[in-house]
């Protein structure tokens, strides 16, 4: 299949007005004749079930929390990236693209990178209008910070609560229209199924999780904002329901799945202190502007911060990469963190840890002006390791975070499947390799507030198919396969639980595809998952009934769905032979150990088909062309 990107031509500046000026729209008494569904209420869903419904369409919501408040999004503490230039330090929408094509490691689409950057100052307008409270500086102005991967200030903030902040508005924009009757919020309710008919995402199936009841849901588009796939790795910085079955369900029905080896592993997170442990505290790239990160300069060395001078520590970020310091992007900063710990030098009793400081910056700007700036996050760290950070560094080591894969989708979001949108991290078109901070609230906001409503526009006034009901065959058809699925996982009767299978799998991954892969390991990594997953279908243990709330039911779809996405995620990593951002190929890397990207065989989006569950999937590929920027090696030096 030959993937159309439908990339509008012209120069990059103007691609975005003069496609959204070309794209056919719907008057206004006719959106009131179209249903979406919206499956997902963060930041993106949510965004897009406002913004739609406040245009007159009609909105079915659909969210497995029990309040879009409980979202994901509320996890993004640092801030939200935009060009306005308001330090006057150098900042413009072309810095910010070009930030972000490099940041990605020059494996992201240039169309699609240059309109989020152009989007990016509309999103704070709207959110100021909105009331969100960003962080201001003496005169009113609202105020930035630096973020890694950049030489200026261009993140807004609220304190460390930014996602929390952005969510609540973009909430109140949902329940607004919830109350004038133009989206229909339907909490508790999950993915299992999407439905086709005649080729078209005309719906889905989902079960109730409260009554177990199986629901059809019939729309005339079907939008999925539902987020990454980091809890395939067991332990993560995600909420513990973030899944991948909605993206993963959509990819067997005929999406295509880009680049799924593309995770992120985020530098800041509090280390792993227990095999009891069920998932990770992230502690916000924000505090790399502020805190400096350091270990003993002698292997071994065990004595206290305090007890280790000045002369004896190694600030290795500063010393390598003297332009950007502890700014450098988070794969750069992961990568560097983990090379230390393997030298011998890590921190904290398992020595898997490195120093996050903040001595010098109290001693320079007081710690009120701290307390201000990171106040509720180190009270959070000090709850959870009970060690106060104004008086001892934090430790941080790296740990899966966002994910930059997702289902493959064109310039209008669109998927390979006509009618099925994909929006926020549930897609793979902004970031490439690795995702800057302070990015994905960017993302999912563009997505759901200024570009879906446009490109669905475009697509349901070319709609040539009639209206359908939920009592069409191919809904019938997909609850029969949804309940099938359901009984043949309660019908196994093992002995391990689902937890116990996904810790094995998420040891799995992160040995063998995380942080840093080799050929030898993933092929052992792809064996040993296919055994886990005929194991899994053999011997896993389900108490309950599926007519009730069965939390067990509902992560063991989820597992199964990680199991069959985990081999992809190997043989994504598999047919990519370089090393870029994320993607860290051992036997792909530069003198000073940095990633080597293989531009001439390797300059692409890998899209991947289903075929069936224990067969390859087809592979399919997307040239990405820079013509506004210059493959260069990354230096952040």
């Amino acid at each position: 299949m030959q993937l159309d990107a439908k990339i509008p031509v012209g120069p990059l500046a103007e691609k975005w007005d003069n496609h959204r000026f070309n794209l056919k729209l719907v008057n206004p008494a006719n959106k009131r004749k179209y249903t979406i569904i919206v499956v997902g209420t963060g930041l993106a869903g949510g965004s897009a079930a406002a913004t739609l419904a406040e245009l007159g369409y009609n909105v079915k919501a659909f969210c497995y929390q029990d309040s879009p408040r409980r979202a994901h999004s509320i996890a993004a503490q640092g801030g939200i990236n935009a060009a306005k230039n308001y330090p006057n330090d150098g900042d413009s929408i072309r810095r910010l693209f070009y930030d972000t094509v490099k940041g990605g490691d020059f494996r992201a689409r240039e169309a699609n990178v240059y309109r989020l950057a152009q989007i990016s100052n509309n999103i704070i307008d709207q959110c100021v209008a909105q009331g969100i409270p960003f962080a201001r500086d003496y005169g009113g102005l609202l105020a930035n910070r630096s973020f890694g991967g950049a030489q200026v200030s261009r993140t807004f903030y609220a304190r460390g609560q930014t996602g929390q902040q952005l969510l609540i508005g973009a909430y109140s924009a949902l329940m607004r229209q919830v109350a004038e009757g133009k989206v229909n919020l339907l909490p508790r309710r999950e993915m299992l199924d999407l439905v086709l008919v005649d080729g078209q995402a005309r719906g889905i199936v989902a079960r109730n999780l409260v009554s177990g009841e199986i629901e059809s849901h019939a729309a005339d588009a079907v939008v999925l904002a539902t987020g990454g796939y980091g809890n395939a790795f067991f332990l993560s910085t995600n909420a513990m329901g973030s899944n991948v079955t909605a993206a993963f369900r959509a990819y067997k029905k005929g999406a295509f799945f880009a680049n799924p080896c593309f995770t992120q592993i985020h530098p800041t997170c509090i280390p792993v202190h227990g095999s009891y442990q069920s998932k990770l505290t992230l502690m916000s790239e924000s505090l790399r502007n502020d805190g400096r990160v350091w270990v003993p300069k002698k292997p071994g060395d065990s004595r206290s911060p305090e007890d280790i001078p000045e002369s004896e520590r190694d600030y290795f970020l500063e010393q390598k990469y003297p332009s950007f310091g502890n700014l450098v992007p988070r794969d750069v900063a992961s990568r560097n963190a983990k090379e230390q710990c393997d030298m011998g030098k890590g921190v904290g009793d398992t020595k898997i840890a490195v120093y996050l400081d903040f001595t010098d910056a109290i001693k320079r700007d007081g710690r009120g002006i701290i307390e201000k700036k990171y106040g509720n996050l180190f009270e959070m760290y000090d709850k959870i390791t009970a060690d106060n950070p104004y008086e001892t560094p934090m430790m941080i080591y790296p740990a899966v975070h966002y994910t930059m894969g997702g289902l493959w989708v064109d310039y209008d979001l669109m998927s390979t499947i006509p009618g099925l949108f994909v929006l926020g991290e549930a897609n793979f078109s902004d970031h490439g390799a690795n995702r800057l901070g302070a990015s994905a609230l960017m993302q999912g906001l563009a997505d759901g507030y200024f570009i879906i409503p446009y490109t669905i526009g475009g697509y349901l006034n070319e709609m040539n198919s009639g209206p359908v009901t939920a009592s069409h065959p191919e809904f019938q058809t997909a609850v029969t396969a949804v309940s099938d699925a359901t009984n043949q996982l309660l019908s196994v009767n093992g002995k391990r639980t689902v937890d116990d299978f996904h810790k094995q799998l998420g040891k799995i991954l992160w040995d063998y595809c995380g942080m840093s892969r080799n050929n030898q390991g993933l092929e052992k990594a792809r064996k040993m998952i296919r055994d886990l997953r005929n194991e899994f279908r053999e011997n896993v243990l389900i108490p309950g009934s599926d007519s009730e709330i069965n939390q067990s039911l509902e992560r063991a779809g989820r597992v199964a769905d990680f199991l069959e996405f985990g081999e992809l995620m190997v043989i994504d990593a598999l047919a990519r032979q370089e090393s870029c951002g994320g993607h860290f190929n051992e036997a792909y890397q530069t003198e000073e150990n940095e990633a080597l990207r293989d531009d001439d065989n390797y300059c692409h989006v890998a899209a991947w088909e289903f075929t069936d569950a224990d067969k390859e999937p087809l592979f399919h590929k997307e040239p990405l062309e820079f013509e506004n920027v210059h493959l260069t090696q990354r230096s952040y030096k």
